[in-house]
């Protein structure tokens, strides 16, 4: 069905989604606006344009050690008000999130993270592989584009597979607290620890 632009416009005022997000919802919805209000929120796209600028001074740092004694992780996450760093909902979050990082390894938080050199050697590699295989050079670019998906998916946190859900990615996970809350929450850095691990300096 066709959605008009106002009706976009219209959920875009309520929610503060993206534009695609919003148009997609209201597919999904079949034009309804209270249904594709509730498909945002579910995905937790609800409001995080609106609350992208606002500013982040409070939260906590969680740890987490792995059973074994081998593993140890510890990440901050900020929002807007320390109720909400407070909350049950928040530690929960908080929590998952640093088992995420023992179990998942990843090594930035976002793809805007990753250095621009590391980046340029990965493309550059996968490019090589493509070559090598014989494939057409017409297709080597959404070769590569796809690999680079995957390695994101890898290495950057906000990309990876929820552990305890894998349809959902972490940032979603994400998304889905800021909605419930109605504040800006960010994942700071992080920090992974294992026994026997090489240090950057080695």
């Amino acid at each position: 069905m066709a959605i008009s632009a106002s009706e976009v416009k219209r959920l875009r005022d309520l929610t503060g989604a993206g534009m695609m997000d919003c148009k997609k919802a209201l597919a999904e919805a079949g034009g309804e606006v209270d249904k594709a209000v509730d498909i945002l929120r579910t995905k937790g796209l609800a409001g995080l344009e609106k609350r992208a600028g606002r500013a982040v001074k409070e939260g906590i740092v969680e740890s987490y050690i792995h059973s074994t004694g081998n593993i140890g992780v510890l990440v901050e996450i900020d929002c807007e008000t320390d109720f909400v760093a407070r909350s049950d909902d928040f530690r929960a979050f908080a929590h998952d999130v640093a088992m995420q990082i023992a179990a998942a390894k990843p090594a930035y938080v976002t793809r805007d993270d990753v250095p621009e050199d590391i980046v340029a050697h990965e493309r550059s590699l996968f490019e090589a592989q493509a070559l090598e295989s014989g494939k057409p050079e017409k297709v080597i670019g959404k070769i590569v584009d796809g690999k680079m998906e995957k390695f994101y998916e890898a290495v950057c946190l906000l990309e990876q597979p929820f552990i305890k859900d894998g349809d959902l990615m972490v940032a979603q996970l994400l998304g889905g607290l800021a909605a419930k809350v109605g504040e800006n929450i960010e994942i700071r850095r992080f920090a992974r620890f294992q026994v026997g691990e090489a240090t950057a300096e080695e």
